[in-house]
């Protein structure tokens, strides 16, 4: 199935060349042919203390807890409040959030489908750089389409990847608009917004569906300590 979707902020093209995009830094282009480019001369070294060593020192199993559904479904909420008890229970943490890293590190990205994949495909290296020292990494994006979530669990591995459907009718996710977003994009501010008039893939096999306009937010946390516990590490 598939879910019609909204929008995203225009960017200014005006001074765009074919296959470039002007970015916020005057110094910087971002091209994926070049970068391809690059590889071909890189060869990564291999670190002494391995991630298991670091596992081991902080007593924990890395994990990537992946948050997907429509803004305003209740991924952050829900992300924020599991942080909260796995902080409670000792255990290390650390979240990443679609908006905060759309400030810093994806603040040069748009909401094109190109920049959409490579949205996501920097923060799974994020992550995969956060599992490598051991973290349990919990993620909240929108992460509309069904190959890049699948691109994600190929990356940091089946096996510690666990993806989380948050379900919630898009006229619920309107009418909490916790950002305002939705009247932006109402009012024809906003473009190309997953879930209007962008597409949102529902997830083909979630390792946990939660729908949030039913259930509470210690309903949810229970079903999810519970899921995870049975299958990668107890949490509960």
């Amino acid at each position: 199935m598939v879910k019609k979707s909204v929008s995203t902020l225009a960017l200014d093209t005006s001074k765009a060349t074919k296959g470039v995009r002007i970015l916020p830094y005057a110094h910087l282009i971002y091209s994926p042919t070049v970068a391809m480019e690059k590889h071909a001369h890189i060869y990564p070294t291999t670190q002494k203390v391995t991630k298991e060593d670091r596992a081991r020192l902080l007593m924990q199993k890395p994990l990537l807890i992946w948050f997907t559904g429509l803004s305003g479904s209740g991924k952050s909420t829900l992300a924020n409040h599991l942080e909260v008890t796995l902080h409670q229970k000792g255990l290390k943490t650390f979240i990443l959030d679609g908006d905060n890293l759309r400030t810093g590190l994806n603040q040069d990205l748009g909401f094109t489908d190109v920049d959409r994949r490579e949205n996501i495909r920097r923060v799974g290296e994020v992550a995969k750089l956060m599992m490598e020292t051991g973290l349990i990494v919990i993620a909240a994006f929108i992460s509309p389409m069904q190959k890049e979530r699948e691109m994600l669990r190929k990356r940091v591995g089946a096996e510690q990847f666990f993806e989380i459907y948050v379900d919630c009718p898009i006229g619920v996710c309107e009418a909490r608009d916790p950002k305002g977003i939705y009247q932006k994009v109402r009012a024809g501010e906003i473009k190309n917004f997953t879930g209007i008039d962008a597409p949102y893939e529902i997830p083909k096999t979630p390792n946990l569906t939660i729908n949030t306009e039913n259930c509470s937010i210690p309903e949810a946390l229970t079903l999810i300590k519970n899921s995870i516990s049975e299958r990668y590490l107890d949490i509960a």
